[in-house]
């Protein structure tokens, strides 16, 4: 039977990954650090997965934990001490313990196509894809867009309470949207698959400003408001007063203005997702943004 090691399985992501891999059949091997939340590691263990508590620090520990593995998945998330540095001793750990194979914690829109500064979090991937491009291992990058549930977290994008849709720059740039779900199913399916490629790109979904205000509007039965919140210049410029007035913000994973890094990046459309491989695993269906929609109370 394949075994998968999976880092960061105690996460929103990492959970389904994890589901997703022992439905299909897989071993899976979570890899824990040694204080992770008791009720959690107890869920992956009555799911059917084995733990591994481990020091993430250790690339001993760590590459004997993998051993035996045909892939390492990694869904962690953080900064720079989670992005670069223990993704690094991961990346070092599946090496040391010949792993083939090393899916990175990317899940993100095309990040590689925007210049260096333009986003803190992307930087970050970036910094850590300098180390793995040099490693001898296998890698496969899953690009996934932006997380369909974003969209019911209330941000100007899609304000559920005033119902409107803000845009900044054009209202008919097309964006991507894939459910947490549904990238995990691609991500087990990709985990399993010794023949994939260096990249991989999906999108559940893929709307415009216009076109989300349209399908908003059809699936709460109430007209949504298209709203223009100004030029892509005019964000860069608040992202850039947020982040200068909140240092402290630089310890948060997603402080306000990260956010609106990312939203910002999406309208700029450099970091399109294309060509899609969305029919890669014909098995797999898609959870469209208004199906999202539709299901909230």
């Amino acid at each position: 039977m394949t075994t998968i090691a999976v880092a960061g399985a105690t996460g929103k992501l990492g959970q389904r990954i994890v589901a997703d891999l022992l439905e299909r059949g897989a071993d899976v091997c979570a890899l824990v650090r040694s204080g992770a939340a008791g009720d959690k590691v107890e869920a992956l263990a009555r799911g059917g997965a084995s733990i591994a508590r481990v020091d993430m620090t250790s690339t001993v520990e760590l590459a004997k934990a993998c051993a035996g593995a045909s892939c390492v998945v990694s869904a962690l998330q953080g900064l720079r001490d989670v992005i670069v540095e223990t993704q690094s001793v991961l990346l070092d750990a599946a090496i040391a313990a010949r792993v083939p194979r090393f899916v990175p914690s990317d899940y993100a829109i095309d990040f590689m196509k925007l210049p260096p500064g333009t986003n803190r979090n992307f930087d970050l991937r970036r910094a850590f894809h300098e180390r793995l491009d040099k490693a001898s291992i296998q890698t496969t990058s899953i690009l996934n867009g932006c997380f369909t549930e974003v969209l019911t977290y209330g941000t100007p994008l899609l304000d559920l309470k005033s119902k409107r849709v803000g845009y900044w720059g054009e209202a008919d740039q097309k964006m991507d949207f894939t459910t947490m779900g549904d990238t995990a199913a691609f991500t087990a399916a990709a985990a399993l698959d010794a023949t994939t490629p260096k990249v991989l790109r999906v999108a559940g979904d893929q709307l415009t400003a216009r076109e989300l205000a349209e399908v908003a509007s059809e699936a709460k039965g109430t007209k949504y408001e298209l709203v223009r919140m100004g030029s892509l210049d005019e964000l860069t410029a608040w992202i850039e007063r947020e982040r200068a007035a909140d240092p402290a913000s630089e310890a948060q994973v997603f402080p306000k203005w990260q956010a609106s890094q990312y939203i910002r990046d999406m309208f700029d459309g450099r970091a399109k997702l294309e060509p899609l491989d969305n029919a890669r695993y014909p098995e797999l269906s898609w959870k469209s943004v208004r199906d999202v929609i539709a299901a909230l109370g």
